[in-house]
């Protein structure tokens, strides 16, 4: 009995694996995109928090996201090479799915839970040569003047 528990179990769980989530190998780290608009559908929940983002008529690169303040934990890393090379995305989609960090850490940074509606922009990554779903793994998370840095919990 226990064998045939064991079976329908490996046999169920790759199927639903592969549905439900994806490593984050296949994400184009050379290349960061920025994106901003509203959250819509937002589930604040693990693996990891995330939502849909339906992305701002007039999106652009912002003139002084270069020069915006990263966290003092990625600033000697990456933070700042990745704002001053971000760019926008090459495909047109109004509606992008976005990955946010577990929320152990997204409490550790203390960010207020996002609602439908609210306003935000970030960088990220998404699949190589942007195939696929419009999937972006959050980076750096901009709600408002903050700055939070997704990969690591703060300093």
């Amino acid at each position: 009995m226990q064998r045939r528990h064991l079976l329908l179990a490996v046999a169920i769980l790759p199927a639903r694996t592969v549905f439900a989530h994806h490593g984050w190998s296949s994400f184009d780290t050379a290349r960061p995109l920025y994106l901003s608009g509203r959250a819509r559908k937002v589930a604040w929940r693990n693996p990891h928090a995330e939502f849909d983002l339906e992305i701002d008529a007039d999106l652009k690169l912002p003139a002084d996201l270069a020069k915006r303040p990263v966290p003092a934990q990625s600033a000697g890393i990456d933070g700042a090479r990745l704002f001053a090379s971000a760019q926008l995305p090459t495909r047109k989609d109004r509606l992008w799915h976005v990955e946010l960090a577990p929320l152990t850490r997204m409490g550790a940074w203390n960010v207020t839970e996002l609602r439908d509606g609210d306003a935000v922009a970030m960088v990220g990554y998404t699949f190589a040569g942007e195939k696929g779903e419009p999937v972006l793994r959050v980076e750096y998370l901009l709600v408002g003047t903050a700055t939070y840095g997704l990969r690591s919990s703060p300093a």
